[in-house]
């Protein structure tokens, strides 16, 4: 025991110095396990902001689409009245025509008979639409 008591000079401070390192290591443990969590909450944070403004740009986009497609059934709903209406217009066109061209062939038939001599040729924008060469 005494060969111990006479190595105490030299392992007193080694022991110290082992002591000192193994709290330094210690400490350095704790402040890394710290510093990891608070990159891990930082990342977390910045996965939590990534996410929402992802999530904000899509809503964005979503809003954009529906925006659009109601603009588009507007203007598709506008055109088909426009195209109803003209399509009227054009019916009705064509009756006023078709009577036009019936009294047209009346009248032509009157003068025949009361002049009785050829019916005057019909000018040439009416000519096709008459479809009656002169009798």
């Amino acid at each position: 025991m005494q060969w111990l008591t006479s190595l105490a000079p030299v392992l007193s401070p080694l022991f110290g110095m082992t002591g000192v390192l193994g709290g330094a290591w210690l400490v350095y443990r704790g402040n890394k396990r710290m510093t990891d969590t608070d990159a891990r909450t930082a990342e977390a944070s910045t996965f939590v902001a990534s996410v929402q403004t992802v999530t904000d740009g899509f809503a964005q986009l979503l809003e954009q689409s529906r925006a659009t497609n109601s603009q588009t059934l507007e203007r598709v709903a506008t055109l088909e009245n426009r195209v109803e209406r003209l399509e009227e217009e054009q019916r009705q066109w064509r009756r006023w025509k078709v009577a036009a061209v019936a009294y047209i062939h009346q009248l032509r038939a009157l003068v025949a008979k009361l002049y009785e001599r050829p019916v005057p040729a019909p000018p040439r924008e009416i000519a096709e639409d008459l479809d009656d060469p002169t009798p």
